[in-house]
């Protein structure tokens, strides 16, 4: 079998940077053993996977290790094939997901996606992985889906060297790093080796997180941030009651096929 693919940068700032994603084009789902396979031999922190339906379309996203409830740069990359790639010829895509109904739309020369805002809570400071980060937070807090850990600077963020063996061990998908930024609102770094990436270079997902806490803290309803990984990227945040619109630019890098 012969299968299109794509791979995109999504929340690029400049050329080849940004976090790159695979998007599988479907007609009709396959095997779930047969995604995750793909997405293995990938190796990028997330494979999309897209199939048309009467609504719009249906969308799942794998990391090399485990399938997820929610991704950012997939689902902005997957868009960004959808409107550019396959010439979808309106301006907002419905995707039905896991995490409920997701909106996508144009913005300008940026993709805005319409994700739900999380729900965190204050916490007491886990200390091994706090130990593990090398660094202690001013606060801790928890997700849905992640630890969100606040320092007070971006040298401390920039700085930090974790022990991925001990994060992997959270009990969460992953463990978020923020601080102040200087150029923008905040920056961040995201961290899940427990479902196979060690640092992912830009995550919309964590935005939702991210633009929840900051948003509160800085009395603000839209936020730049910028995520501070080697690659990096920047994002645009606006929060809306229950709901987070995170914008970013994608540029396609390659086009090819696979053979399963």
């Amino acid at each position: 079998m012969k299968l299109p693919i794509f791979q995109v940068d999504a929340f690029i700032d400049n050329d080849l940077k940004g976090n790159p994603a695979a998007v599988v084009p479907l007609k009709e789902w396959l095997p779930d053993e047969l995604m995750q396979h793909i997405a293995l031999e990938n190796n990028l922190s997330e494979t999309a996977f897209f199939v048309p339906t009467k609504a719009g379309f249906e969308l799942r996203w794998f990391t090399p290790l485990v399938e997820v409830d929610l991704c950012g740069h997939a689902t902005l990359a997957t868009s960004h094939v959808i409107f550019n790639e396959a010439n979808y010829p309106k301006e907002q895509i419905q995707f039905g997901s896991k995490s409920g109904l997701l909106t996508v739309r144009k913005s300008g020369e940026m993709i805005q996606l319409n994700f739900p805002k999380d729900d965190i809570q204050q916490i007491g400071e886990p200390a091994e992985l706090t130990n593990a980060l090398g660094k202690k937070p001013i606060a801790c807090l928890q997700g849905i889906s992640n630890y969100l850990f606040i320092y007070s600077s971006i040298d401390e963020i920039q700085q930090m060297s974790p022990n991925f063996s001990v994060l992997a061990q959270a009990g969460a998908r992953g463990i978020i790093v923020s601080a102040p930024g200087t150029d923008s609102d905040f920056v961040s770094r995201f961290f899940a080796p427990g479902v196979g990436i060690n640092e992912d270079p830009v995550t919309g997902s964590a935005h939702t997180t991210l633009s929840a806490y900051w948003s509160k803290k800085l009395n603000k309803k839209t936020l730049s941030a910028l995520q501070i990984s080697a690659r990096g990227g920047k994002l645009s945040c606006k929060v809306e009651d229950d709901r987070v619109l995170i914008a970013g630019k994608a540029q396609t890098y390659l086009r090819g096929e696979i053979f399963v």
